[in-house]
């Protein structure tokens, strides 16, 4: 009788809890697959879901999107593990630090960590994870029930909300009331932007490492609070192509272990398994490498975890498509597809969940106890220290230890000559020891050359952070650490003089144009020195700030105390002088002081435009300089007024039959136009622009080769042409305003072969020569053609410039001294 009226109750509590959640179908009112969901109701199923499951389902939200959306996770297990979530957190975490040899790892759960829609036309992704939640939590899978006995699932519905918004918002409005599977129907055909990138239409999915957008900042502070065992990005890609899972492709990075790869295997032929099962194409070890450290799947690598990328085909598939091979595409097969391989991961990561949590404390021990590779110590010298601030924080989000200065001479890879040379320790310097339990991550971004074993990489294939952040670095293989946590500094704020003739200011950073925009928005009149000098016995470079007292006190009252509070709140040091007779250089009546004028940009966007460089330009200005540029559209270039517009940023983009005589006319009057990337082209052979393509001579009785391609390699690349991404030394005028900050030499990354010849007449600020490449994949003809030329260049044009940049300073918002460059553009004059 007892067991009976227990069973009752049993069964009427499983029928009480049961009823309380709705299937995704349930909640949303449609079948789904059906209709694309908007991302507030995804949110809302997740909450009513972890509501009615409060002892298996535990809900995060880590942070909101540009445009207010919330991002949240669902944790996912047994309420046994639920109950000692914490414990079970803080276990894996000592596990990823080493030091977890005292931890039951029987009794200890692995974590498996599902990420959906980072690209958000990729859209499928979403609705998946509804479907994910509800399998796993409702109680009525009884393999699910068992898998996650042995797993904590993590699913993130949606990495990119608005994205995704941008895109399903878009397909909503015009898709009509049966979807049209004409693949050139206007459903399938999205509007510029398009919905892949975020709110500043960055790719999301090449920022892990970088952390400058807010998605992935308040991502990663909380993947790192976890540290996963397994990680899955699911993507979509052309709805012609099979679906993708691991195992990855070449090249692999070598510091990716030979257990990483072989449990992607493991996980491959499991998918596999149900795939064959359905007659359902896929393809692996293609395409999809694990190089570059940013991605979802190679950032958790480098992390200790099994990181992996899922592709399906469908983008811009909406709801059907008919594929090249006649077949219709539904979002309810794409649906299945996704389902499919995510509940496969998590069962073979539940069953071996033993091996994977043994494996995962051997990676960190082996990280403490053997440091990885050739060198064991970077040193990164403190040649900016505005710059070299950035990087401790890129490290510090990243969970990367260091520490400034050491009693230390030695011998190291210097990462300017390329060769061994001699160097000494200052107080300022960084230290990075790789005898840490982030080593793999560290080694990954520092290390000068990544070895690469085939060039159909599938993006760029160097990153070393001294040239990104152009500091002057070297690599030793000698082990030692830094003796300070922090940096010595000598933030002085000169308040003591009551009537000084001028306060200077340091120029060389995002953080020194805050200043002088600050000031400027102040009204107050900012001067700066085209050559160095030395006052009070103190020497300034070029580019130092100069505030004239006596010339701002006629306009502007309580200059001083102005000037003072913008120091005091962007903490930058200030340095007040009495005299202007200079011990060196020339004195301040002189003509190498102009005033600066104050920017007033504009960025066209648009159809012609690549959403990603405008991106880039419009975050750099909003985020790193606090402007509020005006974006226009390319037709409206020729009819800008000079008071309101007086700097005009063309991204990469196609703009040849809109350069007319406005705008012209208006670069006469003294507008300053700058040219990126394959804006350039559009300008070529335009009457007034001087600027010409490098021409490339063969050379004399040089007959044209024979193809060396096999047709068996007809999809890759060819490697004599290849440049995915290569680090170059450019030569800089030291002389010309746009190399303050950075001196003679000025790092860029170069993705194409475009080069330009030397002007006759003008500024050929950066040059590159046979002895530029740095790092990185270049093909033999590439090397060829890259040989010597102008990547940086500006001309007089009337009284207006117009500036030439080959290649993007701006890349992905993580090129520091790229910005550094840039800055100098916007602000400086000559």
């Amino acid at each position: 009788m007892k067991k009976s009226l227990m069973l009752c109750l049993v069964l009427v509590t499983t029928f009480v809890v049961n009823a309380q959640i709705k299937s995704p179908d349930e909640f949303l009112g449609y079948e789904l697959g059906s209709h694309f969901t908007a991302h507030h109701k995804v949110v809302d199923y997740f909450r009513q879901t972890a509501s009615a499951l409060p002892k298996n389902i535990k809900l995060i939200e880590y942070g909101k999107t540009n445009e207010g959306r919330p991002l949240i996770v669902a944790v996912v297990s047994s309420t046994e593990n639920i109950e000692k979530l914490e414990l079970i957190r803080n276990n894996n975490l000592k596990l990823s630090t080493g030091a977890g040899n005292g931890i039951d790892l029987k009794s200890q759960p692995g974590i498996v960590w599902l990420s959906y829609n980072v690209h958000g036309n990729e859209a499928n992704s979403t609705e998946t994870s509804m479907k994910m939640l509800y399998t796993l939590s409702s109680g009525e899978n009884v393999q699910a029930n068992e898998w996650l006995k042995n797993t904590i699932v993590i699913i993130d519905p949606c990495l990119n909300p608005d994205g995704r918004d941008r895109y399903v918002n878009y397909f909503n409005s015009v898709v009509g009331k049966t979807p049209n599977s004409d693949p050139f129907s206007r459903e399938h055909v999205e509007p510029w932007p398009g919905g892949r990138s975020n709110h500043y239409y960055f790719d999301l999915n090449r920022d892990w490492a970088w952390q400058t957008q807010i998605e992935s900042k308040q991502r990663l502070a909380l993947y790192n609070n976890w540290m996963p065992q397994v990680h899955v990005d699911f993507h979509e890609q052309s709805y012609n192509e099979p679906y993708y899972f691991a195992p990855a492709a070449e090249p692999v990075h070598q510091d990716i272990t030979p257990w990483q790869k072989s449990f992607q295997v493991v996980v491959g032929k499991n998918n596999a398994k149900y795939f064959d099962a359905e007659g359902w194409a896929y393809f692996t070890k293609e395409r999809f490498d694990l190089l570059y450290p940013s991605y979802g799947d190679t950032y958790p690598l480098y992390n200790g975890s099994i990181g992996m990328t899922y592709e399906q085909g469908g983008i811009r598939a909406g709801l059907s498509v008919i594929t090249n091979d006649g077949d219709t595409l539904t979002l309810k097969d794409r649906i299945a597809h996704h389902f499919t391989t995510g509940m496969s991961t998590i069962e073979v990561c539940s069953l071996n969940h033993n091996k994977l949590l043994e494996e995962y404390k051997k990676y960190f021990q082996q990280e403490l106890n053997t440091a990885l590779g050739i060198y064991k110590t970077y040193i990164i010298k403190a040649s900016n220290l505005s710059r070299q601030k950035k990087l401790a924080e890129l490290l510090t989000r990243n969970k990367i230890e260091f520490a400034y200065g050491a009693d230390k001479t030695g011998r190291g890879y210097d990462y300017n000559t390329q060769k061994e040379e001699s160097f000494t320790v200052g107080r300022n310097d960084l230290i990075v020891n790789i005898q840490q339990p982030r080593a793999v991550l560290a080694n990954v971004l520092l290390e000068p050359q990544t070895f690469v074993t085939d060039s159909n990489t599938y993006d760029i294939t160097a990153w070393a952070l001294p040239y990104v952040y152009g500091l002057k670095a070297y690599a030793s293989k000698e082990s030692f650490k830094g003796k300070y946590a922090g940096l010595e500094e000598n933030k002085l704020i000169s308040n003591n003089i009551d009537k000084p003739l001028a306060w200077l200011f340091a120029w060389g950073s995002a953080e020194d144009a805050q200043v002088l925009i600050a000031l400027q928005k102040q009204n107050i009149k900012v001067r700066q020195a085209d050559q160095a000098f030395t006052v009070a016995g103190k020497d300034y470079p070029a580019g130092t700030l100069i505030v004239l007292r006596v010339e701002n006190e006629k306009s502007i009252k309580d200059v001083r105390n102005k000037v003072v509070e913008i120091a005091t709140r962007l903490d930058k040091p200030i340095q007040a002088i009495t005299s202007g007779f200079v011990e060196k250089g020339k004195d301040f009546g002189s003509n190498v002081y102009p005033i600066l004028k104050q920017p007033k940009i504009a960025i066209v966007s648009g159809n012609e435009v690549s959403s990603l460089a405008f991106g880039e330009a419009w975050f750099y200005l909003e985020h790193d300089l606090n402007l509020s540029p005006s974006i226009i559209n390319v037709k409206d270039i020729n009819n800008l007024d000079l008071n309101k517009i007086n700097t005009l940023i063309l991204p990469d983009g196609t703009y040849s039959s809109y350069i007319g005589d406005g705008l012209t006319a208006w670069l006469n009057k003294g507008g300053k136009l700058i040219l990126m990337e394959d804006a350039i082209e559009s300008i070529l052979d335009k009457k007034g622009f001087d600027i010409k393509k490098k021409e490339i001579l063969a050379k004399k009785d040089e007959k044209p080769e024979p193809s060396k391609l096999l047709f068996k390699d007809k999809d890759k690349d060819d490697y004599e042409f290849a440049i995915p991404g290569a680090i170059y030394k450019v030569n800089l005028d030291a002389s010309h305003p746009f190399s303050y900050g950075l001196g003679k030499i000025y790092y860029t990354l170069k993705t194409d072969r475009k080069i330009y010849e030397p002007f006759t007449k003008g500024w050929n600020v950066g040059q590159i020569n046979d002895k530029s490449l740095m790092a990185g994949v270049v093909g033999k003809k590439v090397r060829e053609e890259l040989k010597s030329g102008l990547l940086i260049g500006v001309q007089d044009f009337g009284r207006g410039q117009v500036v030439y940049l080959a290649n993007d300073p701006l890349f992905r918002n993580f090129w520091e001294s790229g910005k550094t460059l840039f800055g100098n553009i916007i602000f400086c004059s000559y």
